[in-house]
């Protein structure tokens, strides 16, 4: 009986253990559960699918790590705490593709927005590459630091300012995102 009750406490310590390695997935995109930026844990706190086109053409799978989890645009678009942004792509996309979208969405700011962004925006520009299936976009944003940009796991560069970072993730988390569902899974809700 002893060994029988050891061996099914064994099981279920060992099960814990599976359960918190484990990572997130959509679509068959993983995501670790967690993240550590500048010594400082971040959870996941959602994933989203990119879709593009009128036939909804899956492009890149979204996840968003923040310190607490939210379903709140603006709690997550809180600057004053790390955040890490990071898009694993699921099919190729042209340099001008990934380039063009960047633009559309900077284009729909308010006029003085863009003026003041701009020399940072055309920075990340200046970044973008061609992305093919399986690499990855990270964005990750340290208060004080700015938004450190890694394209295919090479760091590119830092974008200055907690103003340009909130205006970057505005585009997947403010009132007018790429695809309704893209922004639904970031902030916790279905991914697909």
């Amino acid at each position: 009986m002893k060994r029988w009750l050891s061996a099914l406490a064994l099981l279920a310590v060992t099960a814990g253990f599976t359960a918190n390695a484990s990572a997130a997935e959509c679509e068959g995109v993983k995501f670790p559960d967690t993240v550590t930026v500048d010594g400082q844990k971040l959870v996941l706190n959602g994933l989203g699918m990119r879709e593009a086109t009128i036939f909804n053409v899956d492009v890149y799978v979204a996840g968003i790590y923040v310190t607490q989890k939210s379903k709140s645009s603006k709690e997550l678009l809180d600057t004053s705490k790390p955040i890490k942004f990071v898009m694993k792509f699921v099919r190729d996309v042209d340099k001008s593709d990934v380039a063009g979208a960047y633009k559309e969405s900077f284009e729909k700011a308010p006029k003085a927005t863009q003026k003041k962004l701009k020399p940072e925006f055309d920075k990340l520009l200046s970044w973008m590459s061609g992305i093919k299936k399986g690499q990855e976009m990270e964005y990750t944003y340290t208060p004080g630091k700015g938004m450190e940009v890694k394209v295919k796991g090479k760091v590119k560069g830092v974008i200055k300012g907690a103003d340009t970072t909130q205006f970057f993730l505005n585009i997947w988390l403010g009132p007018k995102p790429p695809n309704k569902g893209l922004k639904a899974g970031l902030l916790g809700g279905k991914c697909g």
